[in-house]
């Protein structure tokens, strides 16, 4: 965490100095061990990965799936940190979220995308308290959360089906109720982390019309009181360009034993919470990848000679490092800032206009954070020369798993037509334009109100594009080109407003080129 100049500088200048000292042992903790042995554990389980068993040897089916050695670590290091207990805990009020996410920032680039299970569970957990359905809220809530290794339950996300991935409404999972019982039958193409204790489905009882509307929310026990799988086979795993430690299966329901989340229809409404906070999870992870990539880029340049020199003393790579560090800062300040609204919404803490924000922010900074990930592993491969494309530096791994933070929870496309017809989208609009204006304020040195005045124009310019283009199919065309403005917009704001508080510390002069750095590259330059 001390190595980074912005973790270490957000922690001591953006939280409450009480907050910021309470966490910063336990950031340092996590820091030291990602940065060693968990470091050094996934590099040496790298040729591990999960193993489906269909039968045992008398023929019986009992689809076991076997999780790598790295994979049973993360789940005891999850529950000792704690990585999905602080959101209910709240130790440290509205600032609970920031500390769990600055857990999470150091801990996924290196347990092998454990991440997945925890954001659909941290999902799940929120999505049933949002539900008010009592009996399940006891029933899994404290497992979900739970500080104890044996108690502790991930939740799968089984959404997918192979007639729609993000159109859900084409789901052909069928809820049937029979002697007060639920019972799904269905195939879902694609659920990650499908060893699991429960999951949340969406199925269409029976009756119910076709579309979203006519599907309903249903919570899974994946085993029964036996033991034994609740009438689930698992087809076969999926291979997988990336995230291949993750046991991603097509399942069969057949007679699944499920249980309401909440009414019979519109089950695509109660997934809302869960979405919010797992498009949160993919931010935090995206940002977090690029930060960690980055310091081994870094370690790599000050070691490796080359024409006489160190690699960090060539003026070209020194340059293109330091662009690097200018995409993952922004990438990591517009992450926290949806962290932080989205700890201030579950304390009640927000007005309309926050309200607003974090609704817009929530699509715009998973679309935005999901392709700068792709992007900046593309340049790290490079900065390693040859040894960035041999498997056992560790380093190829990183563009295969982060090519998925685009498609997962949405896909750029899916997330900026979203945004598009969101029914408050002008007053989050309105919102954001303010907070960058805030931002951009207190900037009295020239360069730095320079490039928050820009970050400004762009934001004026998308509102005109916005505000002018009435044409369906003309918004639809535009539609992402307007959603990475306006989230490259936020992210050059948000520099300015941390280079300026750093001025006269330590930190200055990295804040200050990582700003400028950013204006240097251009709020459009992910424009397809």
């Amino acid at each position: 965490m001390r190595d980074d100049w912005l973790v270490r500088s957000f922690v001591r200048h953006r939280l409450p100095p009480e907050v910021g000292a309470a966490i910063a042992p336990e950031l340092d903790e996590l820091g030291a061990r990602a940065s060693g042995p968990l470091w050094d554990f996934q590099r040496a389980d790298r040729l591990n990965e999960p193993r489906l068993t269909t039968f045992d040897a008398w023929g019986n089916r009992i689809d076991r799936i076997e999780l790598t050695p790295l994979w049973h670590e993360a789940e005891r290091l999850t529950a000792h940190y704690g990585l999905t207990a602080h959101p209910q805990e709240r130790g440290h009020g509205d600032w609970s979220r920031v500390h769990q996410f600055l857990l999470v920032h150091l801990f996924h680039p290196v347990t092998d995308v454990y991440t997945c299970p925890l954001a659909m569970t941290d999902g799940a957990a929120r999505t049933l308290l949002a539900a008010g359905n009592q009996a399940l809220i006891d029933r899994a809530v404290p497992r979900l959360t739970s500080r104890d290794p044996a108690r502790f339950w991930t939740s799968g996300q089984w959404m997918t089906e192979a007639t729609g991935g993000s159109d859900v409404g084409l789901s052909q999972t069928r809820a049937e109720l029979r002697d007060g019982v639920w019972r799904l039958h269905g195939k879902k193409w694609f659920t990650s982390a499908a060893t699991s204790q429960m999951a949340l489905t969406l199925a269409r009882p029976e009756g119910n019309g076709k579309g979203g509307g006519g599907l309903a929310l249903f919570y899974v026990e994946t085993r029964d009181a036996d033991g034994q799988l609740n009438g689930i086979r698992v087809e076969r795993l999926k291979d997988k360009l990336g995230t291949r430690k993750v046991p991603t299966a097509e399942l069969t329901l057949d007679d699944t034993v499920a249980h309401l989340v909440a009414g019979t229809t519109h089950g695509t409404r109660s997934i809302e919470p869960m979405l919010r906070v797992t498009r949160t999870w993919n931010s935090v992870c995206a940002a977090s990848f690029l930060r960690h990539g980055l310091g081994l880029a870094e370690d790599y340049a000050a070691k490796r000679r080359a024409f006489g020199a160190a690699l960090a003393a060539q003026p070209l790579h020194r340059a293109t490092l330091d662009d690097l560090d200018a995409e993952s800062a922004g990438a990591f300040l517009l992450a926290f800032l949806l962290v932080e609204l989205l700890g201030r919404e579950e304390g009640g803490d927000l007005d309309a206009a926050g309200a607003a924000l974090l609704r817009l922010l929530t699509p715009v900074a998973k679309a935005t954070t999901g392709k700068q990930a792709v992007a900046v592993a593309s340049e790290l491969i490079e900065a390693f020369g040859g040894a960035g494309y041999v498997e056992d530096t560790g380093i190829p791994v990183l563009l295969r798993d982060s090519q998925v933070l685009p498609i997962w929870e949405g896909t750029t496309n899916v997330l900026s037509l979203d945004l598009l017809l969101r029914a408050d989208l002008d007053q989050g609009l309105t919102a954001l334009r303010q907070r960058v204006l805030r931002a951009v304020t207190a900037a009295a040195d020239g360069e730095l109100r320079a490039a928050g005045l820009a970050s400004v124009a762009a934001v004026d310019h998308a509102l005109a594009w916005h505000r002018g283009t009435g044409d369906p199919a003309a918004r639809q065309r535009g539609a992402r080109h307007f959603t990475l403005t306006l989230g490259r917009a936020l992210e050059l704001a948000l520099l300015v407003e941390h280079a300026t508080a750093l001025v006269g510390t330590s930190d200055e002069q990295p804040a200050r080129q990582a700003c400028l750095g950013f204006q240097r590259l251009g709020i459009d330059s992910l424009r397809d």
